[in-house]
């Protein structure tokens, strides 16, 4: 092999080496990117349901002119465990244990206080 031939394979794979570099970081940068992505996505969908939470017991519990109904508990109850959040569903188990007006009503304002907390974090 002559050293012109030489000469052009080493700046060759020089190159390829580079580029390899280069584009490592590349997807490096991008992967870094797609998770801060992904986990800002994750966090407007949990603000969505807690919203959603807080928009429907608002309107069938707090609105409510009466004892609210089995299916509209269930509605909520569900919604609430699909928020996948311990701190709400505790929140919750403790409004739905509550055996005094005062009580459901102390444990309405902690639970609301506690979800608009979990909306302005996320």
């Amino acid at each position: 092999m002559n050293s012109r031939n030489r000469l052009v394979l080493i700046i060759a794979v020089g190159v390829l080496i580079i580029g390899n570099a280069y584009f490592g970081m590349k997807v490096y940068s991008l992967s870094k990117e797609l998770a801060i992505s992904q986990a800002d996505a994750a966090a407007v969908h949990t603000n969505e349901k807690i919203i959603n939470f807080t928009r429907l017991f608002i309107e069938k519990v707090l609105n409510a002119e009466g004892e609210v109904d089995f299916e509209t508990r269930l509605s909520l109850e569900n919604a609430v465990r699909d928020l996948k959040d311990a701190e709400v569903l505790s929140g919750w188990q403790k409004f739905i244990g509550s055996e005094t007006e005062a009580e459901a009503q102390n444990e309405v304002k902690n639970l609301l206080r506690l979800l608009i907390g979990k909306a302005i974090i996320n």
